[in-house]
C-alpha cells in the first residue's frame, strides 16, 4: 500500500494475506479477490475488487471513490442484517430470518449479492470486463440470479443493493450524468491571469504526451451530497476555522513556510510525500484507508461480521468526509500554494527544491515546482481544507473507536533509489516508516501534503479537526444501526 504511479499500467498498491505492504500491478486486487485463500472472508474479497475497479475508472477521484466504497459496504451490511439479531439496515428490507438461517454461508451468499449489483451499477464498464462475474463466479454464486422477493440469499442480497442504490439515486452527486457538476462553478483565475491571489487557479499541466490540459475543479457540487451522520455539508463550516486572505501577513507566512519545508526535503520527508500521495492512477486516500482496514482485518482476525461493521461504518465515515472537506473547498476556493508562491515571490530568488535529482537551489520564485511529477503539479480543487487530513483523520478515528486502542503498529519500507519523482537517485538509502498509532499515520498524512507542497500549514490543521468531528458523528451513527435503535 504505497504511492500511486501516474499510469496504468505502472505499479499500484495492495496487501499480502499477512497483512503486509507490497507493490502490485493493476489487475491484481481483482484477481486476488477471486483467488484469495478460503480463509479469507468475503467483504474483503468485494472490498479488493471493489478497489481493482477504483484504479481501472479514469478519473475517479476521492469523493466520487468515498461514496462508492460507502455505497458498496452500506449495501453489504444491509443484507447480512436479517442474518443478525438486534442489527437494524439503512433501508426497509425482509424481516429477520430464523436463527436457522443464520449461517455463514447464507451470509456469505448475501452480501455477495449486495457487492456485486452496487458495483456492477457504480463500474458498468467492469461489467462489461467480467471481473465481477468471475468473483461470483469462483464463489460459487449465479451473476443471472436478479431475484429479489422471497428469502433466498440471493434475493436479499439484490434486494438490499435495490434499495441502498434507489436511496442513494438523487443524493446529489448526479451520478447518472457521470457526476457532472450542478452547481455551474466558475473559476475567478484562469491558467494565464492570476486575478485574485485568494482564489483558485486551474492550470495548463502537461499531459505526459506531448501536450497540455487545463485543470478543472473537480465535483465542485460535491458539498451538497446527502451524507450519513451530518445534517449538511455545511454543518461542520466553524470546525476547520477559517483560511486568511491575502494580504494578510498570515497569508504570506503559510506560504513562505512550504517554500522552507521545499528546501529542506529530505530522504524522509520526500517518502513520506510518495506513500502518502494517492493521486491519479490509485485507489485514493480513502482506499488507501481501506487498505489500512485491511491491515487491521488480519492483524485482529476478523470474521465476516465484524468486517460487515467496520467497513460500512468506515466508508460511511470516508463519505462525510469527502462531503464536508469538498463544502469547505467549494465555499472559501482558496488558492493553492503553487499559485500563490508563484504570485507572492515573482522575479525573487528563493531556497527551494530545484526538481528531480537537483537538489535544494536557488530559483526565480514564479517557476516554484511542489515535489510531485509534472504530470500532476498540484490537485484540480481548491486548498481549504486538505482533503488528505480530513479522510485520514476520520478514518483513525473510526478504525480507533472500532479496535477499542489507537494502536496500529505497521511499518512500510522504501528502498533505495525507487523514488517515483527522482527514480534512481532517492532515497540514497533505504527508509521505514512506521506507524505506532492511526492517530499518527493520519498526522503523517497530513504533514505529507506539506512535504509535497501540495497544502499549506491551516489547511492541514483545519482537516484534521474537521476529520475527527466527521469520524466521530459517523462512528455515533453507525452505532445506532449496529444497536437497532436508529430512528
Amino acid at each position: 500500500m504505497a504511492h500511486s504511479r501516474l499510469s496504468r499500467r505502472t505499479f499500484l498498491k495492495s496487501i499480502t494475506s499477512a497483512g503486509l505492504l507490497l507493490w502490485v500491478a493493476p489487475g491484481v486486487l481483482s484477481k486476488a479477490a477471486s483467488a484469495a485463500p478460503e480463509d479469507t472472508n468475503i467483504v474483503l474479497r468485494w472490498n479488493e475488487a471493489l478497489l481493482d475497479a477504483v484504479l481501472r475508472t479514469p478519473k475517479m477521484g476521492p469523493p466520487i471513490t468515498a461514496r462508492a466504497l460507502a455505497i458498496v459496504h452500506t449495501a453489504i451490511y444491509d443484507a447480512w442484517t436479517p442474518y443478525t439479531e438486534g442489527a437494524q439496515p439503512t433501508q426497509p428490507g425482509p424481516p429477520r430470518r430464523p436463527e436457522s438461517e443464520r449461517t455463514l454461508d447464507n451470509k456469505s451468499e448475501a452480501t455477495s449479492y449486495a457487492a456485486y449489483r452496487t458495483l456492477v451499477n457504480l463500474f458498468p464498464t467492469q461489467k462489461e470486463k467480467g471481473s465481477f462475474d468471475e468473483l461470483m463466479r469462483n464463489l460459487g454464486y449465479g451473476p443471472a440470479d436478479t431475484s429479489t422477493r422471497g428469502s433466498s440469499p440471493s434475493a436479499i442480497g439484490n434486494l438490499a443493493a435495490k434499495k441502498v442504490l434507489d436511496a442513494r439515486r438523487d443524493d446529489g452527486s448526479n451520478q447518472e450524468n457521470g457526476y457532472a457538476d450542478t452547481t455551474n462553478y466558475q473559476p475567478i483565475n484562469t491558467p494565464d491571469q492570476f486575478i485574485d491571489p485568494n482564489r483558485w487557479q486551474p492550470l495548463r499541466v502537461p499531459d505526459g504526451q506531448g501536450a497540455y490540459a487545463v485543470q478543472k475543479f473537480l465535483v465542485p457540487h460535491w458539498g451538497q451530497v446527502r451524507s450519513f451522520g451530518l445534517s449538511s455539508g455545511s454543518e461542520l463550516r466553524d470546525v476547520a476555522g477559517t483560511p486568511k486572505l491575502h494580504p494578510d501577513t498570515h497569508y504570506v507566512d503559510q506560504h513562505s513556510e512550504v517554500l522552507q519545508i521545499s528546501a529542506d526535503l529530505d530522504d524522509r520527508k520526500k517518502t513520506i510525500a510518495e506513500y502518502w500521495a494517492d493521486g491519479p492512477g490509485s485507489v485514493t486516500p480513502p482506499g488507501h484507508w481501506n487498505l489500512i482496514a485491511h491491515y487491521v482485518s488480519k492483524r485482529d482476525s476478523h470474521n465476516l461480521d465484524k468486517d460487515v461493521k467496520l467497513y460500512f461504518a468506515l466508508n460511511n465515515a470516508l463519505m462525510d468526509s469527502a462531503i464536508a472537506c469538498w463544502d469547505l473547498k467549494r465555499h472559501y476556493d482558496l488558492v493553492r500554494p503553487i499559485s500563490a508562491i508563484r504570485f507572492l515571490y515573482a522575479d525573487k530568488k528563493v531556497q527551494a527544491w530545484g526538481g528531480p535529482g537537483l537538489g535544494t537551489r536557488k530559483i526565480d520564485g514564479a517557476t516554484w515546482h511542489p515535489y510531485q511529477p509534472t504530470t500532476f503539479v498540484t490537485p484540480p480543487f481548491a486548498e481549504f481544507v486538505s482533503g488528505h487530513s480530513t479522510f485520514s483523520r476520520a478514518a483513525a478515528e473510526v478504525l480507533g473507536s472500532f479496535t477499542g486502542s489507537d494502536d496500529y503498529g505497521d511499518s512500510w519500507t522504501r528502498q533505495a533509489g525507487a523514488s517515483l519523482i527522482e527514480p534512481g537517485v532517492t532515497p540514497s538509502a533505504p527508509v521505514t516508516l512506521s506507524w505506532e498509532s492511526f492517530t499518527k499515520a493520519a498526522e503523517e498524512a497530513g504533514m505529507s501534503r506539506l512535504f509535497g507542497g501540495i497544502h499549506i500549514s491551516d489547511s492541514n490543521v483545519g482537516g484534521l479537526k474537521l476529520g475527527a468531528e466527521v469520524g466521530k458523528r459517523a462512528w455515533s451513527k453507525a452505532q445506532t444501526y449496529f444497536n437497532g435503535d436508529n430512528e
